[in-house]
């Protein structure tokens, strides 16, 4: 007989922390948005338009006010995007209740340029 194959499906949840054009600015819940459902987080990752000079962007994700991060989202200086971090992101909480309140928090924004166009995205299963 055929085996059944059994597919899990990711889910994304994509939110922008800044307008496209403005430099990044540090600061708590830059963005803040209540969970659509529960979600087991499986990844986090972000992208700017305008890399950031000079150092990192660095980002949290906070639950309620906790951070689900050990070690926190990171764009190198001169690249888009956090998928090639030297150090990747590490999640110390997965468990995203449904209507759980996400903040996002810009802890630093890169020194001789400030990043632009700041997208972060959760990834996991429901």
């Amino acid at each position: 007989g055929a085996e059944m194959i059994s597919s899990i499906s990711l889910e994304a949840i994509g939110v922008a922390c800044s307008d496209e054009t403005t430099d990044l600015t540090t600061g708590t819940a830059k963005a803040t948005f209540r969970m659509p459902y529960a979600l087991t987080v499986t990844g986090v990752r972000a992208n700017v338009n305008t890399a950031p000079v000079g150092s990192t962007i660095i980002v949290d994700i906070n639950d309620g006010g906790t951070t689900i991060l050990s070690t926190k989202l990171t764009i190198d200086a001169s690249e888009k995007t956090s998928t090639t971090a030297a150090v990747p992101p590490v999640i110390s909480d997965t468990a995203l209740a449904d209507d759980a309140e996400i903040t996002i928090d810009i802890d630093q924004i890169g020194s001789g340029t400030a990043g632009k166009g700041l997208k972060v995205w959760i990834i996991g299963t429901r």
